[in-house]
């Protein structure tokens, strides 16, 4: 492409050879009808069907069309930060492939995104997804809320805005593309939400099974951590170890208040417990101040690359 476009529309997959052909005709169309140059980056997340040769008869017919694939499937996580690094556009929209996600809502995305935002997520009002899903995902949702700081009803809907600086930013590995407006509220960004129309599937089965939820609330300890505690991380540990050892000598005392009226304490599960809890407390303390001595140290080798890299000419290299 000699211009940047308009707009790169990301769209992870994997195995989703039936619906292809209808989301490509769905998204020209839209560009079309709003006269927005574009780019169509599909990520093949190491399909074992046809659709990667799906993507290519479709690339050979649309000369908008970028197609990138993994050997084998490494996740959404993957799937988005390796497009992301390849979208050429001055906005990225993101939507999944399975025709569940709407491309008529593309100029309402970016029409919210010129509003003064950074990042538009979608709201799935209206679901067409078994129960299964719907009430763990309020639940994920609202805990999510809860804890991050930012309100959005629907974290995890594929369909959603980015400004370029955005994209260029995250760094998203795991399973956290869940918690892409997270990440990014915690950058700064200016995080919105509206309301986006939602389909049933058509083809295939959905790729997520029961145990995305345990790794979503595991997800969820990283990204609080990560954007909480990583430069200070004996505020976690520390807080942690003092509550530990709190309880501890509060069991213990009073344990010895008991002992001291000669009421037997020896061989009481209320005494192991109270001295495992200051074992414990002393030993997140420990971690604690090791966290933060890597943590330092990290800074200064961090500081001293910056440095020298300031006193090296851009132009000489150095061997």
């Amino acid at each position: 492409m000699t211009e940047r476009p308009q707009v790169s529309i990301v769209i992870p997959l994997f195995n989703e050879e039936e619906s292809l052909p209808e989301l490509h005709a769905l998204v020209a169309e839209v560009c079309d009808k709003h006269h927005l140059s574009r780019e169509i980056l599909f990520m093949d997340d190491g399909s074992t069907d046809k659709s990667l040769q799906v993507l290519r008869q479709l690339c050979a017919k649309d000369s908008t069309i970028r197609v990138l694939s993994f050997h084998k499937n490494y996740g959404k996580s993957a799937a988005l930060q390796t497009a992301f690094r390849h979208a050429q556009g001055e906005a990225v929209i993101t939507m999944d492939a399975d025709l569940q996600d709407d491309p008529r809502e593309i100029p309402d995305l970016l029409a919210k995104l010129a509003e003064g935002y950074d990042l538009i997520s979608g709201w799935k009002r209206k679901r067409y997804d078994p129960v299964s899903k719907t009430i763990p995902s309020k639940l994920f949702n609202f805990v999510t809320g809860a804890l991050s700081g930012i309100r959005l009803h629907d974290f995890n809907c594929g369909l959603k805005a980015y400004r370029r600086e955005v994209v260029e930013s995250l760094d998203i590995y795991g399973e956290l593309h869940r918690f892409v407006p997270v990440l990014a509220h915690k950058q700064g960004f200016r995080v919105g939400e509206i309301p986006v129309q939602h389909h049933a599937r058509k083809h295939g089965r959905t790729k997520f099974g029961a145990g995305r939820f345990l790794n979503g609330f595991l997800d969820l300890i990283t990204v609080l951590y990560l954007t909480r505690f990583t430069r200070s991380p004996l505020h976690l540990f520390g807080s942690l170890g003092l509550i530990a050892i709190l309880l501890g000598i509060v069991i213990n005392l009073y344990l010895a208040i008991g002992w001291l009226q000669r009421i037997w304490i020896g061989n009481r599960p209320l005494l192991f417990l109270g001295v495992l809890l200051m074992v414990v407390g002393v030993q997140f303390f420990s971690f604690g101040l090791l966290a933060e001595m890597m943590t330092r140290q990290e800074e200064k080798i961090r500081d001293y690359r910056l440095k020298f890299d300031s006193k090296t000419p851009r132009d000489d290299p150095v061997s």
